[in-house]
């Protein structure tokens, strides 16, 4: 397997804790008090639509990411404690279909 491939740049950020009230937008406003952001995804439930209580931001650089690390690391967001840390990819897992697809028993 290629590394590089997956390996973050450093500009993603993985934001856990999150209440099932926050928006996109409102993560990517609260993010944005520390730098730019490029992309913010949160990640939802495929079947309720209902957020999972994480996600993941991009911020424009490696400096705006430490940034929102020192400064938004066990910060309180909608009367959570939400923990920010370095994604380990640098590009979400492909989507799994809702359902188990798995090895079906011969009757």
């Amino acid at each position: 397997r290629d590394r590089d491939v997956t390996a973050n740049p450093g500009n993603n950020l993985y934001v856990t804790g999150l209440s099932t009230r926050v928006t996109e937008s409102w993560l990517e406003e609260y993010f944005a008090k520390e730098g730019k952001v490029i992309e913010c995804c949160l990640v939802t439930d495929p079947l309720t639509r209902e957020s999972r209580g994480f996600g993941f931001v991009t911020m424009d650089t490696v400096e705006d990411a430490d940034r929102c690390i020192k400064y938004l690391h066990r910060s309180n967001l909608d009367g959570r404690s939400i923990t920010v840390e370095k994604a380990k990819r640098k590009r979400a897992r492909t989507p799994t279909p809702g359902k188990y697809l798995g090895v079906r028993s011969a009757r």
